[in-house]
């Protein structure tokens, strides 16, 4: 196979790639650190009542990822059951991965896609307080609650006229699991804790392992209490007679974020780490590490707050469980309820995504071995859509996880790239013969690696994702590090694209090689519109990174010069929707859960309803995402409800996030018991998929706040269910800017502008536009808007 110059990588420049990307990641890895600062108040931070969601009844063991409630601290994370006679958690680490680079492929040039070769996210241990005396049928008054807030699950319940309550949290700055189980009225608690491993390590107070792939972890765990005796009883800890009794627990892998070194630290011993750090941890008061991880948690969740209306005192009334239920059945809008699921939404972020690797598809939180997909990093909707609410939902903070990773696999992209992808096996191979710069494929795990098919377009679209944080942010110093990334996709570009002349024109233009439409239709169609608005985005913004970071200027121009020669796609003559692979003709499924071809409407610009693109082009997207539907998948919906509100149709964006809070039962689509996402695969078997708790919260705000660079729109598909009276707070808009907004009777009452980085916007609401200039930091209020 042919190979451009300008393409070829030794094993050398592969080291320094690796060098240069490791030094611009973060750390995700389990690591030693200093001792944290705490607190200087004392005092017990009470949450807002509408930020807890509460049920009645624990978690039943067979369904955990259904009806377990999630802790995380970014890095570890675990469900717990909340049984008052057997508390159990399942505790995860995020880079706690088989497989491995995964560099052979099959004999069709695809990659291979199993739980060894290309490798799955795994639970880490399980962790069991045993409670003899206290079983769920002698207990009365039993109340869980997720008070997301705070990042704290507490439980309470009576036995024997005593009220006993544990609270369970995840700290990031003490790196460890803390429950802390109380009483008041003169109880106690007796009974035993136990750590086992899930990979066939025995029941021990710690334990270390290595997988095949010379990944190594371990956990630990260690208790101490008030009024009683705790003592270590061979493999378990027992304790009796305690008033009070801290449990902390810890783990982590020796990942590292560095493809130079194989992503392993050799140095680390995990097992060692997890005593050392639940140690530390157990040495402090209860009340301490509540309040520390409290003030790190409240510091993210603080940033926004949200109001869509008021619920009924019935509906409050109601447990969590039981008023999606109800909501579902009477059609009659919770707005507090649909706010709190928002809310749930950046909970997720907060405890999912900081300082580790991204959230994959189960987000980080596992009920077994086995999730479906391997819980992987799927490229083709399902990462972006986990990342597009953290800007919007002021959580920018969390999606440097995703930057993060992105640089730390760039050079085994790279070089996978390099030498694989044109092997002649593989259909999405470049007929051009020449190959330059990075792709991925549809799925990718931690270990450089690559599963299931060529994705060629996805390079563009994770580019995509990263620059929009830049829009969100202005952050020169992100810019900076995903340069490598933006430039290496448009170098694969620059060798990918064909010349040709479309039918009835007289025009050569530029179009993408050989390609499928994720995920359905022909597999080896040219000039898909899939690839072609989001590589024509993606040039447009590597030259507008070019020119602000002063680099590779006559590089840009040639990318800009490609740009302009791109295909876009036109209207079909035959379906009057806008065409998908650059045919008149339907060639796939008209109900297909993708939305592939409109990627140009959402999360793409180019396609607006302002008069700004041809009312023809705006008509053929309508028209198409009129046919996908409104019924599927939750991410699925959770796209199309963006779409929606990018259209400034309210009534449907609104639909489409109550289809989601429908409640799943048997496995069903919709929202399960503990808030989690939940796919049908087939009549009864369901599994959890963590993209739609972040894609339906996204579409909230993208209903009440529009934006794009130098443009602010306010309420562009504000529902009538939310309409009398609502306020948005601490929204992030592209630009540079936060958006503080408050709305009665369906036009708003008050806005306040504040900049992160940009300089001048327009805000629009109905027909009236204003010019706001602010330098960074600086803020103003609007009033007195009229349509």
């Amino acid at each position: 196979m042919a190979t451009d110059p300008a393409a070829r990588l030794d094993r050398r420049s592969l080291l320094a790639l690796a060098a240069t990307t490791g030094a611009l990641a973060g750390l995700p890895a389990f690591t030693a650190t200093a001792a944290p600062r705490r607190p200087d108040d004392q005092a017990e931070v009470t949450g807002s009542p509408r930020h807890r969601l509460w049920w009645r009844a624990p978690a039943d063991d067979r369904s955990m990822i259904e009806q377990g409630l999630p802790l995380g601290n970014g890095r570890l994370g675990a469900l717990a059951g909340n049984d008052p006679g057997r508390e159990v958690l399942l505790i995860t680490d995020a880079t706690l991965w088989t497989g491995g680079l995964n560099d052979s492929l099959d004999a069709d040039g695809q990659f291979p896609y199993g739980r060894d070769d290309f490798g799955s996210f795994t639970l880490l241990s399980r962790l069991t307080v045993d409670l003899p005396d206290h079983d769920l049928s002698a207990v009365s008054g039993y109340r869980r609650t997720l008070d997301l807030d705070r990042g704290v699950v507490t439980t309470s319940y009576v036995r024997s006229r005593v009220t006993y309550r544990r609270q369970l949290f995840a700290s990031r700055p003490d790196d460890v699991i803390m429950l802390h189980f109380t009483q008041s009225g003169g109880g106690h608690h007796t009974g035993t804790v136990t750590l086992e491993g899930t990979h066939g390590e025995d029941p021990a107070l710690s334990f270390g392992a290595a997988f095949p792939n010379g990944l190594r972890y371990g956990a630990a765990v260690t208790a101490h209490g008030e009024g009683g005796r705790v003592v270590v009883d061979g493999p378990r800890i027992s304790f009796a007679g305690c008033t009070e009794l801290t449990v902390v627990v810890s783990g982590g892998t020796n990942y590292a974020p560095d493809a130079s070194t194989g992503y392993r630290d050799p140095s680390l011993d995990p097992e060692r780490l997890a005593r050392t750090k639940v140690r530390a941890a157990a040495a402090h008061p209860a009340a301490t590490l509540l309040r520390t991880h409290v003030a790190d948690h409240r510091s993210l969740f603080g940033q926004l707050d949200v109001s869509l209306g008021e619920s009924t005192d019935e509906q409050r009334s109601l447990d969590t469980w039981e008023r999606l239920k109800a909501r579902s059945r009477d059609g009659v809008p919770d707005p507090e309820l649909e706010a709190a699921y928002l809310q749930f939404g950046r909970y997720l972020m907060i405890a999912g995504s900081r300082g580790s690797l991204p959230l994959n598809l189960q987000g980080l939180w596992l009920d077994g071995n086995d999730p479906a997909w391997m819980g992987d990093y799927h490229t083709d909707i399902n990462i972006q859509m986990n990342y597009w609410m953290a800007d919007r939902a002021g959580l920018s903070a969390c999606f440097d996880a995703l930057t993060d990773y992105c640089l730390a696999q760039l050079p085994s992209w790279t070089d996978l790239t390099r030498r694989l992808f044109n092997d002649p096996r593989n259909r999405y191979r470049n007929s051009s013969g020449k190959n330059a710069g990075w792709t991925l494929a549809i799925s990718t795990n931690p270990h450089g690696g690559n599963g299931w098919w060529w994705h060629p377009a996805g390079n563009a679209w994770m580019c995509n994702t990263l620059w929009e944080h830049y829009e969100f942010t202005r952050s020169s110093s992100h810019l900076e590090r995903i340069y490598p990334l933006l430039k290496g996709a448009c170098e694969f570009w620059e060798a990918r694209l064909l010349t040709t002349t479309p039918p009835g024109t007289a025009r050569e233009v530029l179009i993408a090689d050989s390609d499928w439409s994720p995920e359905h239709g022909p597999l080896d169609a040219k000039g898909i519109t899939y690839a072609q608005e989001l590589v024509w985005t993606l040039f447009g913004n590597y030259c507008v990174a070019s020119a602000e970071l002063g680099k590779d200027a006559a590089f840009a121009d040639t990318i800009a010069s490609l740009r302009k020669k791109l295909y876009l796609p036109r209207v079909s003559p035959t379906t009057g929707w806008l065409e998908e692979w650059m045919s008149p003709d339907n060639l796939g499924e008209t109900t297909h859960r993708h939305l592939s071809p409109l990627v140009g409407l959402f999360p793409g610009d180019r396609i607006r309803p302002d008069g700004s693109t041809p009312d023809d082009i705006v008509a053929g997207a309508t028209a198409l995402l009129t046919a996908r539907g409104t019924e599927s998948f939750g991410w699925a919906n959770a796209w199309r409800s963006l779409c929606w509100a990018r259209l400034k149709n309210p009534e449907k964006a609104y639909q489409l996030i109550v289809n989601n809070l429908r409640p799943s039962i048997d496995g069903g689509n919709g929202t399960a018991f503990n808030l989690f996402d939940i796919y049908e695969l087939g009549e009864g078997n369901g599994v959890f998929q963590i993209d739609a708790n972040f894609g339906t919260p996204a579409a909230a705000i993208e209903m009440l706040v529009y934006s794009r660079p130098g443009h602010v729109e306010l309420l562009p598909a504000l529902p009538e269910a939310w309409a009398r009276s609502g306020s948005l707070t601490g929204a992030g808009a592209r630009g540079g800017f936060v958006v503080d907004l408050h709305w009665r009777d369906g036009r708003p009452t008050r806005a306040r502008i504040r900049s992160v980085g940009g300089r001048t916007t327009t805000v629009a609401y109905g027909g009236t536009t204003r010019t706001v200039r602010l330098k960074p930091g600086a803020s103003v209020t609007l009033k007195d808007f009229t349509r």
